[in-house]
């Protein structure tokens, strides 16, 4: 990278969604502010490394938004467990050195989550009614198509096997007044298979 390289990047998806922004600074100064290119998310820790080109350990100075925070002895800064107030422009000091160009941090909100998805979880009564109520409706809905198929099943088996049922039909004569027949009156009963 050649001091030309620095400027202020991001990225574009095709759906037009932007990254955050960041700033990146090549300098050919003796101090560099080693820092997280990318946002830092809340309650996370965030580590500052201020280092010359020949050594890494040396005690440094370290500002946020042109207020001095602290010296640090081996020349890196954790901040623990980081909020929103931590967002800003970072740079640090080796006496004697130098001073590094400055870099901006961004932190993050956490994730929103919907609530917990744990599996130990019972149901509310509420939830416990409604699949209470669901199964009686499957099962008032479900229980006369069984039935219904259970009878359609038997009925068609006897029919292909056979075993009819024998149906007995009784017919009456016509009366005497409306045939003209005066003597004979027959009851007739004929056993059918179908």
């Amino acid at each position: 990278m050649v001091q030309w390289d620095g400027g202020v990047y991001w990225c574009e998806s095709r759906e037009g969604a932007t990254s955050n922004v960041t700033t990146i600074t090549v300098t050919g100064g003796p101090v560099i502010l080693q820092s997280p290119v990318l946002p830092v998310m809340e309650g996370e820790d965030l580590t500052l490394t201020c280092t010359t080109k020949n050594s890494s350990n040396l005690p440094a100075d370290f500002y946020k938004d042109g207020s001095f925070i602290r010296t640090e002895p081996a020349g890196h800064m954790t901040i623990h467990h980081v909020s929103r107030s931590d967002e800003g422009l970072y740079r640090c000091n080796i006496s004697s050195v130098g001073e590094s160009p400055p870099s901006w941090v961004s932190v993050t909100g956490k994730p929103k989550t919907t609530g917990p998805q744990t599996s130990a979880a019972l149901p509310s009564a509420s939830d416990r009614l409604h699949l209470l109520l669901r199964l009686v409706v499957h099962l008032v809905v479900f229980c006369p198509y069984c039935i219904s198929t259970f009878i359609m099943v038997s009925l068609y088996q006897d029919r292909a096997t056979g075993n009819y049922l024998p149906i007995s039909v009784v017919t009456t004569p016509p009366t005497q007044a409306e045939e003209g027949l005066e003597d004979f009156i027959t009851a007739v009963t004929t056993e059918h298979h179908f």
